[in-house]
């Protein structure tokens, strides 16, 4: 039918005997429009995901064609025609009241229905990508459901006992990956390009604390993310890489972030292309854009974390071999080994645990920065660490990774270097991006203090949780909002820098801050 409607209007078009011939290509994606482009490019809205998340009122096919037609009228208006044609059906404007009689505990407590979502139901022409469970979304312009995000807030949903809504959003990630082999990014269809730190894992073995029968109910999807992550080609040599896995030295396997697309990302899309104009070539700009795409992946986006020189037009996320991503990967290999040998699968669970094993040793050598005393990403292109102290170098000591003496020398460095008046900041970095200091968020201080207890370290994990919740607290008095990040180096201000201004809602934060409250309640008891 669709095909028909188009044929009509093409010859039509071709028929109408206009001096100027034009060159209508069928199109099944927004995001290969010339409406597309117009729209981001002229900047109609001042955030490019506003766009990309409205709904078409018809196929785009269909769309391109009106709208090709319609702007060659002489009072044509862009603005306005977006409006006619698209409609929004987002849940934005259940807008966050701000009450601060209350206190930010009963705030988060108000906070999880109006940040809940679904069952959804299908959109026709909608971008979202349709959950069978509630969820919680993150708040703010993020109305869909993100992946690593929704870890922590599992944690603080675990906390204030809503134990069936944590465990409908984990069966919304095996939805996922069982109907697309992935858990994507967000649950968009801008996002099917790439995923994000695989929590998946964690999220499972946090639910069987006190069911273990989770690990083998959720068994087949945790070996669906694994293959996600370690599907390659073949490598010749160290240091090669396809797709997310790298080749180290002696033949052991580590992993990167990897994007598969090569383009200026949808809901960035004039960001993107503004910054590969810097780049002189075609295939630099695609490696920019890839490695853009891939710094999404990670979380981080963005931070100085990923480039390879000063700027941010150096960004090579896909040089990099991260600390966070292969422990998380280390934790899955365990977590396979778990569930495989519940199960009863002897052979299969020593496969795994043999894997995690060698992840384990790769980590301590590979990512162990001796002379820093701290776990560091590797540019496995030059063969060296990078230069940046980030506190994925944390990630370790929750996955218990580290020896002890590893773990005293980045407790150290937490401490010394990381720890301001609000919490740890996420680098030591001030590029203006959101993350690099002075901004601090909430799921790297869970993985610092979780990591800090797991080595006996309650002190130093109390000091960070006493600072981040005073800040939290200070900041919701003043604007009656959990913030989506914190500036921790000066508390008189809010954070800054990013694609977007500061989001509140906030999905991590509410999670992190009921999770620490819980935590420090317990050690006072005992």
């Amino acid at each position: 039918m669709r095909l028909q409607v188009f044929s009509l209007f093409l010859f039509l078009f071709l028929l109408s005997g206009c001096r100027q011939a034009v060159e209508i290509k069928k199109i099944d994606s927004l995001y290969e429009s010339q409406l597309f482009k117009d729209v981001q490019l002229a900047a109609v809205y001042e955030d490019s995901k506003t766009f990309v998340d409205l709904v078409p009122k018809g196929s785009i096919a269909e769309l391109e064609i009106k709208y090709l037609e319609a702007k060659k009228q002489a009072d044509f208006d862009l603005e306005v025609f977006v409006k006619e044609n698209f409609e929004d059906r987002s849940m934005k404007s259940l807008e966050i009241r701000t009450d601060t009689t209350k206190t930010m505990y009963e705030h988060i407590e108000n906070m999880w229905d109006k940040l809940a979502r679904g069952p959804d139901t299908l959109i026709p022409y909608s971008s979202r990508i349709p959950l069978p469970h509630r969820y919680v979304v993150p708040g703010g312009r993020f109305q869909e459901i993100y992946y690593w995000d929704s870890y922590f807030t599992i944690e603080g949903l675990l906390a204030a006992n809503k134990k069936q809504l944590a465990k409908s959003m984990v069966d919304n990630f095996a939805f996922l990956l069982d109907s697309i082999g992935f858990i994507p990014n967000g649950t968009r269809d801008y996002f099917l390009t790439r995923s994000q730190p695989p929590f998946f894992g964690v999220m499972v073995s946090t639910l069987a604390q006190e069911d273990k029968n989770m690990l083998v109910h959720y068994l087949p999807e945790m070996a669906k993310e694994y293959k996600f992550f370690m599907a390659h080609d073949s490598i010749e040599g160290p240091y090669g890489a396809d797709q997310h896995v790298v080749l180290m030295t002696g033949g052991g396997l580590l992993n990167r972030y990897w994007d598969k697309g090569n383009t200026a990302r949808p809901e960035a899309y004039k960001e993107d292309l503004h910054l590969a104009s810097e780049k002189n070539t075609q295939a630099e700009k695609e490696r920019l854009y890839r490695d853009l795409r891939s710094a999404a992946e990670s979380g981080w986006d963005f931070s100085s974390r990923w480039y390879l020189e000063e700027d941010f037009a150096s960004t090579g996320t896909t040089s990099i071999v991260p600390v966070d991503l292969n422990c998380l990967l280390y934790h899955l290999e365990t977590q396979l080994a778990a569930a495989s040998r519940l199960k009863g699968d002897e052979e299969i669970a020593d496969h795994f645990a043999k894997l995690a094993g060698q992840r384990k040793n790769l980590i301590r050598k590979q990512l162990w920065n001796e002379e820093k005393g701290f776990f560091m990403d590797f540019n496995f292109e030059t063969k060296a660490h990078t230069p940046h102290l980030t506190l994925a170098g944390a990630f370790p000591l929750f996955f218990g990774i580290a020896d002890q003496e590893q773990a005293e020398k980045v407790k150290n460095m937490l401490m010394e270097t990381f720890l301001k008046d609000g919490g740890l900041v996420s680098t030591l970095n001030h590029s203006g991006q959101q993350w690099d200091a002075p901004n601090g968020w909430a799921p790297l201080q869970w993985m610092a203090v979780k990591g800090l207890l797991a080595y006996g370290y309650e002190e130093e994990a109390r000091e960070i949780m006493e600072r981040w919740l005073a800040l939290n607290e200070k900041v919701f008095k003043n604007t009656g909002k959990m913030m989506e990040k914190y500036n921790v180096e000066d508390l008189s201000l809010l954070s800054g820098g990013g694609e977007y201004e500061t989001q509140d809602g906030f999905g991590w934060t509410n999670g992190v801050a009921l999770g620490f409250k819980r935590i420090l309640d317990e050690m006072e008891q005992n």
